[in-house]
């Protein structure tokens, strides 16, 4: 029984770029537009965040030392045309440009993408497949980017992507992306975590364990 399902929407492809160095003590991002993306399984060659394992970042400090290798599932990032233009406009911009965010691919036509459920994947009509890991955070690097290009719209760039800044991915099929591919988006056939966000019931269940335990051991003493 598949456990990735075809979802009723599909993405198009409008605009593929990488970062072509290092971000610096300036913090600017260094993006620049392409006309293709080939891949394979450590990702785009020409991106500096190609890989298959990655030194781990603060993003990760809670589970790893800094600098520790672990997999790379940060290959690719990924950002809808739609929400891009929303925050164009809270940022009261015509546009932003994908190279100050150090976009790899611009999709249009997935609703609400920055939220699209980790591990889904998105796929080419030739089968190249790449894998969404998470939710990609606004960053001070991209607001100092926009604020260098642009000077005064910048510094409102975090609340204005907040939950629109697209989503990290790594590959899981080699092959060719290119400008106007339609991509088929499949979603993980499961329910949502019903642990999440749930304190009260969290301290509900352990009380009736707790509870639970009390009992047990007052019966085992009666008897």
């Amino acid at each position: 029984m598949p456990t990735l399902m075809p979802a009723a929407v599909e993405g198009e492809i409008l605009w593929l770029g990488r970062v072509t160095r290092p971000v610096g003590p300036d913090l600017i991002v260094h993006g620049a537009p392409v006309a293709e993306m080939p891949v394979t399984l450590a990702g785009f060659s020409a991106e500096i965040h190609a890989g298959l394992t990655r030194p781990s970042c603060t993003r990760v400090r809670d589970l790893h030392p800094v600098g520790t290798e672990i997999r790379n599932v940060r290959q690719l990032t990924v950002v809808s045309a739609e929400e891009l233009e929303a925050i164009a406009a809270a940022l009261g911009l015509e546009a932003v440009d994908p190279g100050w965010l150090g976009a790899s691919m611009v999709v249009r036509g997935i609703p609400d993408f920055t939220h699209v459920p980790p591990s889904s994947r998105l796929q080419n009509a030739t089968g190249a497949t790449i894998v969404v890991d998470m939710e990609n955070r606004p960053c001070t690097q991209v607001a100092r980017t926009i604020e260098t290009g642009r000077p005064g719209h910048g510094k409102a760039f975090k609340a204005a992507a907040e939950g629109r800044r697209g989503v990290t991915a790594w590959v899981e099929r080699e092959g060719v992306f290119r400008i106007g591919d339609r991509l088929r988006l499949f979603v993980p056939a499961q329910r949502a975590w019903a642990g999440a966000g749930r304190p009260a019931a969290a301290a509900e269940t352990a009380a009736a364990t707790a509870a639970t335990a009390a009992t047990a051991a007052a019966t085992a003493a009666a008897g």
